[in-house]
């Protein structure tokens, strides 16, 4: 099936280990995060991440694997310390719950924060997701319990289906799907002094560094023609 050509062309930064940038919804967050496949996620891309775009550094996958792997919504697992319930019982302005699961590096890094660090942590994540789709999801569980710690430095988002959640966790991993791809990325929000990166900015960065930029209506409306959602 043929995708719309902002979409394709995004499609094709991520095969070709690019970076895309994702635009939500003016109505949502209203952010641009910066967006690279996890199993490109070189120290090169993590530094990218880090002084390019500034917000943290995500990793994410669905939430089927998550909970293959024995991962816990993060809103949850802080439920179950009464005194600190209060906490996760409140929502974000713009209304959906949070994505987060737990934060892990990987066993070999030392601090876990260096761009060499997280790149490891990245990559293992995906190599984790890739065994549990080559139909092994006992192996991966067992490769992640052994080849992570916790908590660490690199957070693990769990992708909603786009009827539940539009948010960059959501959008990432659909757009990885419609070319092919693992359900496995790394991304970061783009920040301007202060505040969030104003879309005009974020525009402005995507032509002159040659970015693919793509909107979360756009990605929506490509998975739904894809019958992803």
């Amino acid at each position: 099936m043929a995708l719309p050509g902002k979409v394709e062309e995004a499609v094709e930064a991520l095969r070709n280990g690019r970076p895309v940038m994702i635009f939500d919804a003016a109505d949502r967050e209203g952010e641009t995060d910066l967006v690279y496949h996890a199993s490109h996620a070189t120290p090169d891309a993590i530094y990218d991440l880090r002084v390019n775009a500034g917000g943290l550094i995500c990793y994410a996958t669905t939430w089927e694997i998550a909970q293959s792997l024995g991962l816990i919504w993060g809103d949850e697992l802080i439920r179950l310390h009464p005194p600190l319930r209060p906490l996760a019982e409140k929502i974000p302005p713009y209304g959906d719950r949070p994505a987060f699961t737990i934060w892990v590096n990987h066993v070999s890094t030392r601090t876990g924060i260096p761009d060499r660090d997280r790149s490891v942590t990245v990559r293992m994540l995906d190599k984790v997701v890739e065994t549990y789709l080559a139909g092994d999801p006992g192996m991966a569980r067992e490769l992640f319990l052994r080849e992570f710690q916790a908590p660490g430095h690199v957070p693990v988002l769990a992708a909603r289906s786009l009827s539940e959640r539009r948010g960059h966790t959501e959008l990432s991993i659909c757009l990885a799907r419609l070319g092919g791809l693992r359900p496995s990325v790394v991304f970061a929000e783009m920040l301007d002094k202060y505040v969030s990166l104003p879309p005009d900015k974020a525009a402005r960065i995507a032509a002159e560094r040659g970015i693919p930029l793509v909107s979360g209506e756009e990605i929506v409306e490509a998975c739904r023609s894809a019958g992803l959602f």
